[in-house]
């Protein structure tokens, strides 16, 4: 049997009124905000006594999502600086196709992004950049030229 389709990337924050801002001037839609708590909660997480407020992010085309989590209960555990590498194990990005990659990190720049290195071109295929944004994520953007 095989995967029907991705449903969201999860990314745990502590600031989620800065995180919701930052996906939205990306291009992505608030779907939802809920509070999440209880015995469900628990057996899917492994944790006792969540409780946590979680967003909802779609894409405009409405086929990809992230989920952002901010924890009351247990309280969100630090990965380490929030300005680490590209290169650390584990998920490090999420990539994100945009129309006009270097307006995208301008409308980004006042909600604290940086960009990691500069606008690479691939080819004549891409222009490619990583960003940093709140909460040290990083996120990729990929222009497609034509």
């Amino acid at each position: 049997m095989a995967i029907q389709r991705m449903d969201n990337v999860g990314i745990v924050v502590e600031d989620m009124d800065a995180a919701i801002a930052f996906f939205v001037e990306l291009g992505m839609e608030l779907e939802g905000r809920a509070e999440v708590k209880g015995l469900v909660a628990d057996q899917c997480t492994g944790l006792d006594g969540v409780r946590c407020d979680v967003a909802m992010v779609r894409t405009p085309d409405g086929n990809s999502r992230l989920e952002l989590s901010k924890y009351h209960t247990p309280a969100a555990i630090s990965a380490g600086p929030r300005d680490r590498p590209h290169n650390i194990l584990g998920t490090h990005r999420v990539m994100f196709a945009v129309d006009d990659i270097k307006d995208t990190v301008a409308r980004l720049r006042p909600h604290g992004s940086e960009v990691l290195g500069d606008i690479a071109r691939f080819e004549d295929s891409y222009l490619l950049c990583y960003v940093r944004g709140p909460e040290g994520i990083i996120i990729g953007l990929a222009e497609q030229l034509n």
